[in-house]
């Protein structure tokens, strides 16, 4: 049997606790196919144990996006990612297989399995931050709702607090004489300043509503919005480098901050995927 029919497979303990059967179906291919060694950790140390003991089998992770997302981020870091294939099973929850889907693995366990022995490798983009985190599909920089207009905090003291039972009062009785004006909602911006490969896309003086950071073929297709313009600034960049105050941001399936500055950088190709073998039209 080949090195590529010797597999190691990782059951994430949450896809096993999620769905036992669709785990037990994944075995059973996978063991009728390959020579498969099984590996079932029971938390992250010893997922990544299993994964630096691997030798020269193929690895195969069954679980979800996270399960997915701790994998590769821990090949990159043991500078191992470029070595081989990586192959998925998604496990889970829909929610928690978004990734999978965009990436064009099979989400059926049946299905999946069958594209890991019988799958092509396909070399995939990866960006890279500075401090050795990963993203494998989208990073996302969401405002957060600010208070709208200068009169939203109270005053305080004994007089803002009597002031306070005044408007109380007062907005009471005009409730009662017509109907109240719609709230209006809360302002959705926060203020950073927005790099890509060393032009300024925007900055601190201009309020941002989002900004998202994908892999794009080759390169990191950046998208800015904000409230001034009725579309969005898009470019792309091998380099996009965010600061300003504190803010967080959703790389792919994990959320990470507060921090102040952070720096992506794009790699072409840097690590590959099984997928399945798609055939040519006609």
């Amino acid at each position: 049997m080949s090195a590529h029919d010797q597999l190691l497979v990782v059951i994430d303990p949450v896809a096993r606790r999620f769905d036992g059967e669709s785990v037990r179906i994944v075995k059973d291919v996978l063991c009728a196919g390959s020579a498969a060694k099984i590996c079932l950790p029971d938390g992250p140390e010893e997922f990544s144990r299993a994964l630096a003991r691997r030798g020269s089998r193929r690895l195969v992770v069954v679980g979800d996006d996270r399960a997915l997302l701790r994998a590769v981020g821990f090949l990159h870091r043991a500078r191992e990612l470029a070595d081989d294939a990586l192959s998925l099973v998604p496990v889970g929850a829909a929610p928690s297989m978004e990734l999978a889907r965009a990436l064009g693995v099979p989400t059926g366990a049946v299905a999946a399995a069958r594209a890991v022995l019988d799958g092509a490798a396909h070399p995939l983009d990866l960006l890279v931050d500075d401090s050795d985190g990963v993203v494998l599909g989208e990073l996302r920089i969401p405002a957060t709702p600010t208070a709208a207009g200068p009169g939203a905090a109270a005053a305080g003291g004994p007089a803002g607090v009597a002031g306070s039972v005044w408007d109380t009062c007062r907005s009471l009785v005009r409730t009662l004489v017509r109907p109240a004006p719609p709230v209006p909602p809360l302002a959705r911006t926060h203020r950073l300043r927005v790099e890509a490969d060393g032009v300024l896309l925007s900055d601190l003086d201009e309020p941002v509503e989002d900004v998202r950071v994908r892999t794009a073929e080759g390169a990191a297709e950046v998208t800015v919005r904000r409230p001034s313009a009725e579309e969005p600034l898009r470019t792309l960049a091998k380099v996009v480098t965010v600061s300003g105050p504190s803010f967080r941001y959703r790389a792919d399936a994990v959320i990470t901050g507060p921090v102040r500055q952070r720096t992506w950088t794009l790699r072409p190709k840097a690590w590959s995927l099984t997928l399945p073998v798609v055939a040519p039209p006609g």
